[in-house]
């Protein structure tokens, strides 16, 4: 029922991936730190992205844009659109 166990393998054989029955006693560690890496990574880009955004036209007012939550530009805009609406 269980299938049997582990065949004997070469202990010479060397692979990236871990070989025959890999499991690494700090796997969780390494998937851990390569997570908090990617997520590190992925800050940055969208933070750069959010930087050098450029918007033609902004979006309607009313209607729903994720992306004002974090472009410079479009706060920017409101923020204008605010004052002169509250000036008039």
């Amino acid at each position: 029922m269980g299938g049997g166990g582990k065949i004997p393998y070469p202990k010479h054989v060397w692979s990236p991936a871990g070989g025959w029955y890999g499991q690494p006693k700090n796997w969780r560690t390494n998937t851990l730190t390569m997570g908090a890496v990617l997520l590190g990574v992925c800050t940055v880009v969208f933070h750069l992205s959010s930087q050098i955004e450029h918007r033609e036209f902004m979006p309607e007012k009313g209607r729903f844009y994720p992306s004002r939550w974090w472009s410079r530009e479009i706060r920017e805009h409101e923020a204008a659109q605010r004052a002169k609406g509250s000036t008039a």
